[in-house]
C-alpha cells in the first residue's frame, strides 16, 4: 500500500472543526485551571481539595497531552491510523485509538463513559466557554490582535524565565535592599483577586482518601455522584472561587483570554502569601501538585513559530526554527513512522537508486569492501556450495563457475535483481555447445553442427547465489575486521607475529571457522589485545571482549615458571594439528628427561603462592596445553570435519516424554529413533526440526555422538604421543592422553552444538524452500478461463457457502462479482431442495430465485466453498440443479466459430485467502454492510477471478496459510522471505501494468514485488505518477522528464530494473505511445526489436528512415501491428543475428531474440499455468481439516451418534464426517439390540472400517473385539534405528502403572464425555473457545470422573470430581463433589455453576483495564517503568498464572523506590478469592486489596 499523503499545514493551530466536544471540555478545565486561581486558593481548601483532585487532573493532562498531538499538524499528516495506542498516565495501559482519539467504545473521538450519557447545561456551558474563549477561527482574529498578544506572551514569558532564574524571594530582596541603597524595589501591585468563596460541603468528599493515595485509578470515581468524569475540576472549581477584575483602559471590562495573558506569576505568588500566610515550602508543594501554570506554554510558542513562520520571518528565540520546520518525528511516535515506513532510514532507502530489496538485506554489510581477489575467491566458494546439490557432469563444472561469477557480477556491479538476470540475462545461465555432425550428402547445405543447451542455473537458483553472496560479505567483513585487529597488534610491537593467524586466516572459508581464529586471538593475545584497547581508548566502548577468570588464569600461567612444564609436554597444539592434515609433514613429539612429576616438583617450575605444589603444576600444565589444543584453530577444523562425516543422532526419552509420548503422539515417531546420519536428516529435514522441538519441550534428549569414537581417539593419541620406549616416555605419554581427553570433551560438546545448529538451519532452509516451491504453483495459477476466453481473461464468478452451517437448515450467502471485482448483487437462500415429480414434491423455495439469477447475470463459473463437511452437500445440490435445470453459460465460439453453449461449470474453490479476508480490516473498508459470511463469499469469487493478486494482498499474513505441515517448525521471518521470492518471481513473470496500479489498490499491491521496487518505493512511485498527471504514457517517462514537467519517480538504477516488467497498455491512437512499452522487452533492447520488424516487413534502410522521420523510432513497430504481419517475425533465422551480436557487440542475445519475437505477436501473454482445481484430497482436508496421515482406515476416533435403530446406528465424527455402523458391527453380542447399548447424542469410541474422502462419508464399527486392536502406523525401518528393546520396557512399565492404577474404559451418557486423557482432551480444547470444556475418565479410579476446561490459550484446568451414591461400580454418582467445598446433583449443574461460573469470572478479569496479557515478568517490567516515569504514583496490574490454571498474579509496587510484589488470586465459582477473602466482582476485589495494602501500611507504621 502506498504511504500516506503528505500535506502541508501550519502547526497548532485551534480550529472549531477541527475539536470535538471532549476536547473542548477538557481544554476548558486546563485552560481554566490558570495558576492564578489555583494559587490564590487558600491553603485550607486545597488540602481539601487535593485527594479529589490528584486522579483527575493527571486523567485530564493525558486527555490534553492526545487531544494536543491530534491537533498539532507539521511538515507532513499522517492518514486516519486505525489501531494506533497511546499510553494512558492513570493505568499505564495501551489505549486503542479510535476516531482519532484515545478510548474504549469511543464514538467520534469521545471517551464512552457510563457517567457522560445524559449531558446537562453544564457540559453547554463549559464547551461555550471553551468556543467563546481559547479557540478562535483564522478568519476572526486579525492580524494586529494576534501580533499584539504574540508580544504580551513572549514578554510574559521572558519576565517569568527571569525571575525563575534569579529565584529570589522577599527576603532575598531585603537583603539586597540593605546592601545596596540604589537598589530599588518594585512596587507591589494589588491582585487582582478581590474574594474567596468557599464552596460547599456537599460539592466536595471529604473522606480522606487513605487508600486511593496509594494506588490512584479511575475506580473510586464511580463511587462520585452526579459528576462526568471529564467535568470534575470544572464543577470542583466552579462554586469555590469568584472573580472581581478591574476595568481595561477604557474602563469596560476586557475579555478573559486577554486578561489571562496579561497576568504575571510573581505578583500573585505574593498575593498568595500575604492572603494565606503561605511559607516557602506550602507553595513548592503545591506547585509540585498543581503545577506552575506553564505546562502548555510550548503550544503558545509553537503557535507563535508558526505565525512567524508564515510571514517569513525568523523567531528571534529560534533563529534556524524558519528553515527547519516540525519534522514528522517531532510530532509522531517513533513506532508509528516505523510502521509507516517513513524513518530517516526509510527515506533515505526511498531516495537511494538501488534496488530495495539489495539496500534492505546488504545493509549490515554496506561498508565492507571487496578486492578483486575477493570476487574470484567467492565465485569458487559459491559454486563450491552448490555442486553438490546440483548433481551436474563433470564437463559442466566449469562452465557453472563462470555463470556463477557473472551472475555475482551482475548483482554487485550492476545491481540487477534476481528477476532481472532471469529474464535478459538469460543466455548466460544456459551452457550452449557446438556439436559436429557428419555431412549430409543428400542435403548439401546442412548445418555442420547441431545447437546442444544445457541449463546451469534456475530461477530459484539464482535466489540462493544472492544468500550466499550475502554470507560472503560476512564472512569478508569478519575476516577483515580480524586483519585489522592484527595488524594494529603488530603496529604495537615490530616483533609480534603468530604464524597459525596469518596462515589460518587465509584459508578460513566459513564463520565457524573464523569464529575460531577469533577464539584463538582472544586466548593467545589477550593481554596484548588489553593494551591496544587501553592505547585506543576503547576499553569501555563495548568492542573489547572481558576476559573471564579462566583467561586470567590461563594467562598467568603462560607468564609464569608453570609454562615450561607445558612445554615439555614436547609438540604444540598447532604442531598436533598440523599432523592430523592428511598430506602433512608429521612434526615428531620430544620427551625431557625427567619424569612429568620430577619436573613439577622442580624449583624451575614451583610458583608459589599459587603453585607450590608438584601436583597443582602438574594439573595446571595438564590443563594449559589442553585447553591449547581446544582453542587450536585447525585441531577445531580437524574434528569438525570428522564430526559432519561420522556424527551419529540419537532420541533418547526423557521421563516427561515416556509420560506424554503415546503412540497417537506425532512425536512418537522419534521416541526411540537411534543412529541417524546426517545424510538420513539430509533426506527427511522435517523430522530433525521435531527432534529439536521435542527437545525444547524437554520430551526427548537429542545426542550427537562420533561413529567409531574409540578407534577415532587411539589414532589422535598415536599423532600425539612420542614413538620413544622408556618409562619417561611412557609417563609423557600418559600425561599427553589425559590433556587430549579433556580437550575433546570440550571439543566434542562444542562439535555437537554447534552440528546442531548447523543442522537446524539447513534443514529450516529446505523445509522454508518447500514452502516457497508450494507457494510457488498456487501462484502460478492464471485467472479461472471462461469458455471460448483466451488465457488470462478475467471471469464473472457467482459464490456460495454454507460457513459452517447444516445445509438445508441454515442460510447459504451468495454474492455475485463482476469481471472487474464489483459486487454488484448479494444475498442469502435457505431452501434449495429439488423437487421430486414422481413423488410429486415441488422445488424448495430458493430455487426458481437461484435460476433466475443465473439466467439473468450469466456467469462464467459457481464457486463453492465452507467451512465443514456440510459444504459437500451444497455442491452436491447446486451442481445437480444446474444438471437439472438445464443452466449454461456464457455463449462462446470455438475455433472454427461456431456458436457454443456448455454446461455452467460448478467447483470448489480453494478457501484459504477467502477465510483471511472475512475478517480483515480491508474486507471492513470495502463492504462495511456485508455479513461476515458474504465477505468470505466476495473472497472466494476474487480467488477465482485472481489468485496472485489476492495472496499478494494478505501482505505478512501470508504465513497464516499452511504450504507444508512442518512450516510451524521454521521461524517466521525466514519463512516470509522464502515465500517473499516465489511472490517477486510470479509478479514479474507476468508484469504490472502501471496505469492500472495507480488507480486499484489491488493492484497496487503487487508493486513492491516489482523487480528493483519494495514497499518504500512503490509507494514513492505512485506518488510522483500522481503528481505528474495520474497516468505514464511511456516507460522512459518514469526517469522524469524535465521538457515535459514530468518529476522523476524511480532512479535510473531501479528503472533498469524494473522497466520491462512495468507495461502500459498500447492504444494505437495515441502517437507518443511505443509498442514495445506493452511487452516484455527491456528497453536497452528496443533496437533490436525494432530491427527485427523490420526485418520481417523487408523494409531497406530508406523506408526505415522515411517511417521513423514521420512516426517517430517506434513507427516500424507501430506499422507491423498495423498491418497484422506479426507472423512474419517467425520467418526470422535468430541463430545468425545472434552470432552477429555476440561477434560485433559481446551481448549474448539468443533467448532475448526468442522472447522479443513472442513478444512483438503476442505482448505479455499470459505464462501462468490454468486455474488449478482442487484435488480429491485436498478437498478432504479443506472441509474437514484432517489428512491421510491423521486420519486414516484402521484408526479408533470417538464418534457422536445421531441416531439408534435396531439394526443400524448413524454417527458423525467431530470433523464433520457421517457414517453408519452395519448391524454385524454393532456389537459381539448379536441378540442384544442397538436400542440398548447406544443412545442418541452418546459419545463412544468407534473404529473407522471404511474412509470415503471423495463423499466424505465412512462406515464405523463398534464391536469390543475391534476396538482391542489399536491402530498402528506401519513403519518402514531399517535394521538399527529403531530402540525396541527400550520401547519394549516401556511399554511394560506402563502396563504395570496402569494395572496398578486398576483403570477401567468408562463411557458416560454425556454429549461431552470423551474418552480423553489429560494429553488428548488439551489438544482437543485447543482450538475452542475460552471456557469450553469435556468430561473424561479419573485415574483416580472408578468413583471419580475428571473436567478439563480452557482456562486460556495454553492454560488448561483439570477438576477432579468425586462421585457419591453410585448405584453400580460404571455407573454415574447421583452426588458430585469438587474440592471437598461444592455439591452438585449431576454433571450439568456442575457445568453451569461451577465451570462455566469460573469461565464468566475468568473473562471477568481479562477484559478488566486492570489486566495486562502478559508474563509476570513483563507486567513487572511495565510496573518498574511506569512507576520511574510517575515517582510518585503507586499502580498495580493482574496477569494470569500459566503454571496454576484458574490462578491470576496481582502484581504492585506502591511507588518507584519500592518492591514489586505480587498476591495470588484464585478464581472460584462466582468469587475471586485473594487472601482468603472472597469478592464477587472486579471492582470489591480492587477495593479489598486497596484495603487490605492500607491496614497492613499502617500496621508497620504503628
Amino acid at each position: 500500500m502506498p504511504p500516506p499523503q503528505l500535506t502541508r499545514a501550519r502547526p497548532l493551530k485551534l480550529r472549531r472543526a477541527e475539536i470535538s466536544c471532549q476536547e473542548k471540555e477538557t481544554a476548558s478545565v486546563l485552560f481554566a485551571l490558570d495558576r492564578e486561581l489555583l494559587l490564590q486558593a487558600t491553603f485550607n481548601t486545597v488540602l481539601c481539595s487535593l485527594m479529589l483532585f490528584d486522579s483527575r487532573i493527571h486523567f485530564a493532562h493525558s486527555t490534553l497531552n492526545m487531544s494536543a498531538r491530534d491537533l498539532i499538524v507539521g511538515e507532513a499528516e499522517l492518514d486516519d491510523g486505525d489501531g494506533d495506542e497511546s499510553f494512558d498516565e492513570d493505568t499505564g495501559e495501551a489505549r486503542r485509538k479510535v476516531n482519532g482519539t484515545n478510548g474504549v467504545n469511543g464514538v467520534n473521538g469521545h471517551l464512552s463513559d457510563s457517567s457522560e450519557e445524559d449531558e446537562d447545561d453544564e457540559d453547554e456551558e463549559a464547551a461555550r466557554a471553551v468556543r467563546e474563549g481559547f479557540i478562535v477561527d483564522e478568519e476572526e482574529e486579525d492580524s494586529d490582535t494576534r501580533e499584539r498578544r504574540r508580544q504580551e506572551r513572549k514578554k510574559r514569558r521572558r519576565e517569568e524565565r527571569d525571575e525563575e532564574e534569579a529565584g529570589l524571594d522577599e527576603e532575598d530582596l531585603d537583603l539586597i535592599g540593605e546592601a545596596n541603597p540604589e537598589f530599588e524595589r518594585r512596587i507591589q501591585t494589588e491582585p487582582k483577586l478581590k474574594r474567596l468563596k468557599r464552596g460547599h460541603k456537599d460539592d466536595r468528599d471529604a473522606r480522606p482518601r487513605v487508600v486511593d493515595d496509594i494506588f490512584d485509578d479511575e475506580e473510586e470515581e464511580d463511587r462520585m455522584p452526579d459528576r462526568s468524569r471529564n467535568r470534575r475540576v470544572s464543577d470542583e472549581f466552579a462554586d469555590f472561587i469568584e472573580e472581581d477584575y478591574s476595568g481595561g483602559e477604557g474602563g469596560g471590562p476586557e475579555d478573559d483570554d486577554d486578561i489571562a495573558v496579561r497576568r504575571r506569576p510573581a505578583k500573585n505568588i505574593i498575593g498568595v502569601k500575604e492572603a494565606a500566610g503561605l511559607d516557602e515550602i506550602a507553595l513548592e508543594d503545591m506547585k509540585e501538585v498543581f503545577g506552575d501554570g506553564l505546562e502548555y506554554d510550548w503550544a503558545l510558542e509553537a503557535q507563535d513559530a508558526a505565525d512567524l513562520r508564515e510571514q517569513g520571518q525568523a523567531d528571534p528565540e529560534d533563529p534556524e526554527g524558519l528553515e527547519k520546520g516540525i519534522e514528522l518525528k517531532d510530532v509522531f511516535e517513533p513506532s508509528q513512522l516505523v510502521d509507516r515506513m517513513l524513518t530517516d532510514e526509510d527515506n533515505l532507502i526511498r531516495m537511494t537508486d538501488e534496488p530495495e530489496r539489495f539496500q534492505i538485506a546488504r545493509k549490515p554489510y554496506k561498508d565492507v569492501e571487496f578486492t578483486e581477489n575477493d570476487r574470484r575467491d567467492e565465485s569458487v566458494w559459491i559454486s563450491a556450495l552448490m555442486l553438490p546439490k546440483k548433481r551436474l557432469d563433470g564437463e559442466l563444472k566449469e562452465p557453472f563457475q563462470k555463470a556463477v561469477a557473472k551472475v555475482l557480477e551482475f548483482m554487485n556491479t550492476d545491481n540487477c535483481e534476481v528477476p532481472f538476470i532471469f529474464q535478459h540475462r538469460k543466455d548466460h545461465l544456459i551452457h550452449v555447445q557446438k556439436i559436429p555432425v557428419s555431412p549430409d550428402p543428400n542435403n548439401p547445405g546442412a548445418s555442420e553442427y547441431i545447437m546442444s543447451a544445457e541449463k546451469l542455473l534456475t530461477q530459484s537458483d539464482l535466489w540462493d547465489i544472492f544468500e550466499n553472496d550475502l554470507k560472503f560479505r560476512a564472512l569478508i567483513e569478519k575476516r577483515q575486521a580480524l586483519q585489522r585487529t592484527y595488524d594494529n597488534l603488530q603496529g604495537m610491537s615490530d616483533d609480534f607475529r603468530d604464524p597459525v593467524i596469518e596462515e589460518t586466516l587465509s584459508e578460513a572459508v566459513t564463520m565457524e571457522e573464523m569464529q575460531d581464529i577469533q577464539d584463538y586471538l582472544h586466548f593467545q593475545h589477550s593481554a596484548r589485545l588489553a593494551d591496544l584497547a587501553i592505547v585506543n581508548g576503547e576499553q569501555t566502548n563495548g568492542t573489547q571482549r572481558r576476559p573471564g577468570a579462566s583467561k586470567i588464569i590461563f594467562d598467568r600461567i603462560r607468564t609464569g615458571k608453570i609454562y615450561g612444564l607445558v612445554q615439555a609436554f614436547g609438540i604444540t597444539a598447532d604442531a598436533f594439528a598440523q599432523n592430523l592434515k592428511p598430506g602433512s609433514r608429521r612434526q615428531y613429539t620430544e620427551d625431557p628427561t625427567e619424569r612429568p612429576d620430577d619436573m613439577a616438583d622442580s624449583e624451575a617450575i614451583l610458583d608459589p603462592p599459587d603453585y607450590s605444589s608438584g601436583a597443582q603444576c602438574l594439573r595446571a600444565a595438564k590443563a594449559m596445553f589442553a585447553e591449547e589444543i581446544f582453542m587450536s584453530p585447525r585441531m577445531r577444523k580437524f574434528i569438525r570435519q570428522a564430526y559432519f562425516m561420522n556424527a551419529l543422532i540419537d532420541c533418547h526419552r526423557t521421563e516427561k516424554g515416556l509420560r506424554k509420548i503415546d503412540e497417537q503422539h506425532p512425536f512418537y515417531e522419534i521416541k526411540y529413533l537411534r543412529n541417524q546420519q546426517l545424510s538420513d536428516i539430509a533426506q527427511d529435514p522435517a523430522r530433525f526440526l521435531r527432534m529439536l522441538k521435542a527437545e525444547e519441550e524437554g520430551l526427548i534428549e537429542v545426542r550427537v555422538r562420533m561413529q567409531n569414537r574409540p578407534g577415532f581417539t587411539k589414532g589422535l593419541y598415536k599423532e600425539l604421543e612420542s614413538d620413544n620406549f622408556s618409562e619417561i616416555a611412557d609417563a609423557w605419554n600418559r600425561e599427553r592422553r589425559e590433556a587430549l581427553d579433556m580437550a575433546l570433551a570440550k571439543l566434542e560438546r562444542m562439535m555437537a552444538k554447534g552440528l546442531k545448529e548447523a543442522m537446524r538451519t539447513e534443514c529450516e532452509n529446505q523445509v522454508a524452500k518447500v514452502c516457497r516451491d508450494e507457494y510457488g504453483k498456487r501462484l502460478d495459477q492464471a485467472p479461472y478461463k471462461p469458455k471460448g476466453m483466451q488465457l488470462g481473461t478475467v471471469p464473472r464468478v457467482l459464490t456460495l457457502s454454507n460457513g459452517t452451517g447444516i445445509f438445508g437448515r441454515d442460510a447459504v450467502c451468495w454474492a455475485w462479482v463482476e469481471e472487474d471485482g464489483r459486487v454488484l448483487e448479494n444475498g442469502k437462500f435457505t431452501d434449495l431442495a429439488l423437487g421430486d415429480p414422481e413423488r410429486g414434491t415441488e422445488d424448495g423455495a430458493h430455487v426458481k430465485a437461484l435460476v433466475e439469477l443465473v439466467e439473468r447475470r450469466k456467469p462464467d463459473v459457481i464457486g463453492i466453498s465452507g467451512f465443514s463437511a456440510e459444504t459437500r452437500k451444497l455442491y452436491k445440490q447446486v451442481d445437480d440443479i444446474v444438471e437439472r435445470k438445464g443452466l449454461r453459460c456464457a455463449d462462446f465460439e470455438d475455433e472454427d466459430g461456431n456458436p457454443m453453449n456448455d454446461k455452467l461449470d460448478v467447483i470448489i474453490v480453494n478457501d484459504e485467502v477467502a477465510r483471511l479476508y472475512q475478517t480483515s480490516e480491508r474486507a471492513n473498508i470495502e463492504h462495511p454492510g456485508f455479513a461476515p459470511l458474504t465477505k468470505y463469499c466476495v473472497g472466494l469469487a476474487k480467488y477465482i477471478q485472481n489468485p496472485m493478486t489476492e495472496y499478494a494482498s494478505l501482505g505478512r499474513d501470508i504465513v497464516s496459510i499452511s504450504f507444508d505441515p512442518n512450516q510451524r517448525y521454521v521461524p517466521q521471518e525466514k519463512l516470509i522471505k522464502q515465500l517473499e521470492t516465489a511472490m517477486v518471481d510470479m509478479v514479474n513473470l507476468c508484469g504490472v501494468d502501471v496505469n492500472e496500479a495507480v488507480s486499484d489498490s489491488y493492484q497496487a499491491n503487487l508493486l513492491p514485488y516489482v523487480c528493483g521496487l519494495g514497499p518504500r518505493k512503490a509507494a514513492q512511485l505512485l506518488k510522483v505518477v500522481n503528481l505528474n498527471g495520474g497516468e505514464v504514457t511511456t516507460r522512459a517517462e518514469l526517469v522524469g522528464d524535465p521538457d515535459a514537467n514530468k518529476l522523476a519517480a524511480i532512479g535510473p538504477r531501479v528503472w533498469n530494473n524494473c522497466a520491462s516488467f512495468l507495461y502500459i497498455s498500447f492504444e494505437n491512437s495515441d502517437p507518443d505511445m511505443d509498442y514495445l512499452d506493452n511487452t516484455r522487452v527491456h528497453p536497452e533492447d528496443y533496437d533490436i526489436g525494432r530491427k527485427m520488424a523490420a526485418d520481417a516487413l523487408e523494409l531497406d534502410e530508406e523506408d526505415i528512415e522515411a517511417e521513423v522521420k514521420e512516426n517517430g523510432p517506434g513507427a516500424v513497430v507501430r506499422k507491423l501491428i498495423r498491418d497484422e504481419a506479426q507472423d512474419k517475425v517467425n520467418d526470422l533465422i535468430l541463430e545468425e543475428y545472434a552470432e552477429q551480436l555476440e561477434k560485433n557487440f559481446n551481448q549474448r542475445k539468443r533467448a532475448t531474440l526468442e522472447t522479443i519475437r513472442a513478444e512483438l505477436q503476442q505482448p505479455y501473454e499470459e505464462l501462468r499455468r490454468n486455474f488449478a482445481l482442487l484435488s480429491t484430497d485436498e478437498i478432504f482436508t479443506m472441509f474437514t481439516g484432517e489428512t491421510r496421515d491423521s486420519l486414516c482406515d484402521g484408526m479408533i476416533v470417538p464418534v457422536s451418534i445421531k441416531k439408534v435403530a435396531d439394526d443400524y446406528v448413524e454417527a458423525k465424527m467431530d470433523c464433520g464426517i457421517e457414517g453408519t455402523v452395519p448391524a454385524l458391527a454393532i456389537s459381539n453380542r448379536p441378540e442384544v439390540s442397538a436400542k440398548q447399548l447406544f443412545s442418541a447424542h452418546q459419545t463412544v469410541q468407534a473404529k473407522i472400517t471404511y474412509l470415503n474422502r471423495k463423499h466424505l462419508t465412512a462406515n464405523f464399527s463398534l464391536r469390543e473385539d475391534e476396538l482391542q486392536r489399536q491402530y498402528r502406523k506401519e513403519v518402514d525401518r531399517i535394521r538399527d534405528e529403531w530402540d525396541d528393546e527400550e520401547e519394549r520396557k516401556d511399554k511394560e512399565s506402563m502396563m504395570e502403572k496402569n494395572a496398578v492404577s486398576g483403570r477401567t474404559q468408562r463411557v458416560i451418557k454425556h454429549p461431552l464425555f470423551k474418552p480423553f486423557n489429560a494429553t488428548q482432551a488439551e489438544e482437543y480444547l485447543g482450538s475452542q473457545a475460552r471456557g469450553d470444556l469435556v468430561i473424561r475418565p479419573s485415574s483416580n479410579g472408578l468413583d471419580h470422573l475428571a473436567v478439563t476446561w480452557k482456562v486460556s490459550d495454553n492454560i488448561y484446568q483439570h477438576i477432579d470430581v468425586l462421585e457419591l451414591d453410585k448405584s453400580h461400580q460404571l455407573s454415574s454418582g447421583t452426588t458430585l463433589k469438587v474440592g471437598g467445598r461444592y455439591n452438585y446433583s449431576d454433571l450439568d449443574e456442575l457445568i453451569v455453576n461451577h465451570v462455566k461460573a469460573m469461565a464468566k469470572k475468568v473473562d471477568e478479569m481479562m477484559l478488566h483495564e486492570k489486566y495486562q496479557n502478559l508474563s509476570k515478568a513483563e507486567v513487572e517490567r511495565w510496573l518498574t517503568t511506569y512507576t520511574e516515569a510517575n515517582p510518585k504514583r503507586s499502580v498495580y496490574n493482574f496477569c494470569i498464572d500459566p503454571k496454576n490454571a484458574g490462578y491470576f498474579y496481582l502484581c504492585f509496587k506502591a511507588g518507584q523506590h519500592a518492591q514489586v510484589q505480587h498476591w495470588t488470586v484464585k478464581v472460584v465459582p462466582q468469587a475471586f478469592e485473594l487472601q482468603k477473602n472472597m469478592y464477587p466482582d472486579m471492582l470489591a476485589l480492587c477495593n479489598g486489596f486497596k484495603l487490605m495494602f492500607a491496614n497492613m501500611q499502617s500496621g508497620k507504621r504503628r
